[in-house]
């Protein structure tokens, strides 16, 4: 039997040497976690294995046991010294190690008997930590530029493998390049856990546009990163410029502050302000401000700094005015026909532009008047701009004068049954408007520059004449109109609206010495029959042939008296 037994034992080493040719698999597992290593079985089926087996490699050539298992019995435990406690079989033959440690980096086999082969499946076990975390220690304080200063070190601790550090300014890796960058790291692994802490330390040399910016320090192949820091980034004033803080446009009366802004950090507290000539120093402060500007705040102003006045900017100041003098101005009163001057003078900073208006509606020009009339009278406004800047002047303008018809007229209605009497006047103050006699449908229009228009209707019976008057407190003017009758007897036609009555008087005259020019013709005619008769009676009686020279006497002042009523 023990032969049987040496045989066997030869039969499996030499399976076993055969095994190991085959390749190697790796696992990784996390650190403090459990682990699970793989017995592939490969072609081999699992109701044909007969005993499953695990160990490990304790270096120097040695192996040690950590647990069998043999078709349907229970898994048998021979763990000792570190992993005692730790292992234990999963269903699959997969071995599990508990909370695992740097030292579990090293080769498990897996040995499996089936039928009289036996086949080694060894698995490489490597362990892998993050860093407990990343944090940037020890900080400058600021940095300046052009000088590569000590920005400060990232330090990742307790990782495995040893952590890889880079540094990041606004989330964009930073590369040493032995000038602007320079980046040193230092990796120490804690003998007792093996665990590997990286310092990195990172010099940097700054420039303007680093101030506000973002440093960060990250672990390369992970996601793990520093919380940002930021820096105040130190440099000397190269530039100053003069600022002027004013509402705009700036007139007299303002205030206008001086600003005197450097480029420099820390900025500097002290300027020196040139006003005009006069030189003026502030301290703990930048700016400047002058108070109740005039016009002859105008010029140029500079600021400098207190120990280098060469670092120097300027600036112009420019102080708005505008002045406008009307003349004449106020409430104005001229007589009809007087000559008005207007005189506006202008004095201002800068080109004017001049607008006028009357009773608000715009006019082309200035107003001038050679003789004011009453329609010029109103309220004339002027405004002067110069830029944002304006002012405004005015004056009203009243005409005063005794009123004056201009036009008496009459029309015939439009029933043919009235007459309408127009009676246009101008005069101011406004004239009263009466008539001679009365009538009815008084009509009075505006009174509109010194114009006034008043109707009124009459039903005439007779031929009349009708006065228009008009009045003030300059004076009185009257014109008076003749208005025919509305009979039929008297007026040819009363259809046509009369335009005239003067016409119509015409036509009547007219027709009375055409009539009696009739009637002497009639009485010329029969007092020549009367005598051609006569004339033949006394050739007849034998008469004498003159007849009797009285009754010749009566006919001819009979004839010579008609003649004369037809004159008249």
């Amino acid at each position: 039997m023990h032969l049987l037994s040496a045989s066997c034992v030869c039969a499996l080493l030499v399976t076993a040497l055969l095994g190991q040719v085959s390749g190697w698999e790796t696992v990784t597992g996390l650190y403090g976690e459990t682990l699970e290593i793989p017995c592939n079985y490969g072609t081999i089926k699992a109701e044909e294995v007969m005993i499953t087996k695990w160990k490990y490699d304790k270096g120097e050539g040695l192996s040690g046991d950590l647990l069998v298992k043999k078709r349907n019995q229970s898994v048998s435990i021979s763990a000792t010294d570190e992993y005692k406690g730790r292992v234990s079989l999963a269903a699959n033959s997969s071995l599990l190690l508990s909370a695992a440690k740097l030292t579990d980096q090293r080769t498990f086999t897996c040995m499996v008997v089936y039928g009289t082969d036996i086949t080694e499946l060894p698995v490489i076990v490597v362990i892998h930590k993050m860093p407990a975390g990343l944090e940037i220690s020890d900080k400058a304080g600021e940095l300046e530029i052009g000088k590569l200063n000590k920005l400060g070190t990232c330090l990742a601790k307790d990782a495995n493998p040893a952590a890889n550090i880079t540094w990041l300014k606004n989330n964009k890796p930073l590369v040493a390049d032995g000038k602007g960058v320079s980046i040193q790291a230092l990796v120490l692994a804690d003998p007792d856990t093996g665990l590997s802490t990286t310092t990195s330390t990172l010099k940097y040399s700054a420039e303007k546009e680093d101030t506000d910016a973002q440093f960060t320090c990250s672990v390369v192949g992970t996601e793990l990163v520093s919380s940002p820091v930021t820096f105040s980034i130190t440099y000397s004033t190269e530039n100053v410029i003069l600022e002027v803080i004013a509402q705009e446009p700036l007139v007299e009366g303002d205030n206008v502050t001086l600003k005197c802004v450097a480029d420099g950090n820390p900025a500097p507290t002290s300027f020196i302000f040139n006003l005009k000539g006069e030189v003026v120093k502030v301290e703990n402060t930048d700016s400047y401000t002058i108070m109740n500007v005039s016009r002859d705040t105008t010029g140029e102003y500079k600021c400098s700094l207190v120990d280098d006045p060469t670092m120097e900017a300027s600036q112009d100041i420019t102080v708005k005015y505008l002045d406008i003098n009307l003349s004449p101005s106020g409430n104005i009163v001229k007589s009809a026909g007087e000559t008005f001057v207007v005189n506006l003078q202008i004095d201002a900073s800068g080109k004017s532009k001049v607008s006028w208006t009357k009773d608000n509606v715009k006019l082309d020009k200035e107003p001038q008047f050679t003789k004011v009339t009453y329609s010029d009278s109103g309220r004339y406004e002027c405004e002067v701009t110069v830029g944002l800047l304006s002012r405004k002047a005015s004056f009203e303008l009243s005409v005063e004068g005794a009123p004056i018809i201009k036009h008496l007229t009459k029309q015939l209605g439009e029933d043919g049954t009235h007459k309408v009497l127009i009676c246009e006047a101008e005069g101011s103050p406004k004239p009263a408007v009466s008539w001679s006699i009365n009538g009815t449908s008084l009509d009075e229009s505006p009174f509109v520059n010194g114009k006034i228009t008043h109707k009124i209707t009459v039903v005439p019976h007779a031929n009349l004449t009708v006065s228009c008057t008009v009045s003030n407190e300059f004076g009185v003017d009257t014109k008076a109109i003749t208005v025919s009758s509305l009979n039929g007897e008297v007026i040819l036609t009363v259809n046509k609206q009369d335009s005239s009555d003067d016409s119509d008087q015409t036509k009547l005259v007219v027709g009375v010495v055409v009539g009696l020019l009739v009637a002497t013709i009639v009485i010329g005619l029969a007092y020549w029959v009367y005598m051609k008769k006569s004339k033949q009676g006394s050739w007849k009686t034998g008469e004498i042939e003159n007849g009797s020279s009285e009754e010749e006497k009566k006919l001819e002042e009979k004839v010579e008296e008609n003649s004369q009523k037809a004159e008249v």
